[in-house]
């Protein structure tokens, strides 16, 4: 049984070839383009429930092509970028990553990443669809929010990690407890890569991210969401 339909996409054929080679003993099926503009046509055809994205590519590069993708919200897009900035990384979440590979990376972590990527945290039944916070309304159905009049879309990863804090409200959650309910057990030790996705999300959620009022930062221990959620009909 397959684990999983992958897309490779990477100009470079000696990357798309050993991917494809690894990706397949590894149980996944597998597909390759190397450009954006192919991608994007093998997105339709192919279905893919993985894109690994290389973010420089010539023409059309990684970046637009993962926001032309992220009009799927089932696809799951995984970047590879040769930076390790947070900046650059917070770039690839922006653009509607669920997460990011630096070059050069081994194949064990790739397929960590892969895995935990696709990995999706069951919803429990009693967990609300929308919440409401002060000027902030969560639409997990929709995997929106809207701060006041303006509206953004989640990422699937991004979704995962508000729902987890607004689960705990007002109470400090772990840096650990974070990665491993969000990306699985491999995670704890991932603060770094956490920072991230938060800061990511920040921008998302706060009218200032650069002084949250909603995702606090709890020195040394991890995170807390401030406010009582509201279940909305």
């Amino acid at each position: 049984m397959s684990a999983g339909r992958i897309l490779v996409v990477d100009d470079e054929p000696q990357i798309r070839r050993i991917l494809r080679t690894t990706l397949t003993s590894a149980n996944y099926e597998v597909d390759d383009a190397k450009t954006g503009e192919e991608a994007l046509r093998k997105l339709r055809d192919y279905r893919p429930d993985l894109v690994l994205l290389d973010i420089n590519m010539p023409g059309m590069g990684g970046l637009e092509t993962c926001r032309a993708m992220r009009t799927d919200p089932n696809v799951a897009i995984l970047m590879l970028t040769v930076h390790n900035t947070e900046a650059d990384k917070v770039e690839a979440l922006d653009a509607g990553a669920d997460d990011f590979v630096t070059k050069p990376f081994s194949m064990p972590e790739l397929l960590a990443r892969i895995r935990a990527a696709l990995r999706r945290v069951p919803m429990a039944q009693s967990s609300p669809n929308r919440l409401k916070v002060g000027h902030l309304t969560i639409d997990f159905g929709t995997r929106t929010v809207m701060q006041g009049k303006n509206s953004s879309h989640l990422t699937p990863k991004e979704l995962e990690l508000l729902r987890y804090l607004t689960q705990h409200p007002n109470e400090a959650v772990p840096h650990r407890e974070l990665l491993q309910a969000v990306w699985g057990p491999d995670y704890g030790d991932q603060v770094d890569y956490l920072r991230a996705f938060v800061k990511s999300l920040r921008k998302k959620i706060e009218a200032n991210p650069d002084e949250p009022k909603f995702i606090t930062t709890e020195p040394w221990i991890g995170y807390r969401f401030n406010g009582t959620p509201e279940v909305m009909p």
